[in-house]
């Protein structure tokens, strides 16, 4: 079995990336794969196709 680039922390979802998946519109939210919002709510980095996905919504840090 290969490793996962994106870590994942199962254990415990932050509740400001649950309110910040909860806000996106429906039509943006539709477009996540199960595993895109696995990653959304627990990854440490997300992959480039799912960061285009939500382009309009994200900030530069």
């Amino acid at each position: 079995m290969g490793k996962n680039k994106n870590k994942v922390k199962k254990s415990h979802v932050d509740p400001e990336r649950q309110m910040s998946l909860d806000a996106l519109p429906p039509n943006i939210r539709g477009v996540l794969t199960e595993e895109e919002v696995e990653l959304f709510l627990n990854a440490e980095v997300w992959p480039e196709e799912m960061c285009e996905k939500l382009n309009e919504f994200l900030s530069p840090e």
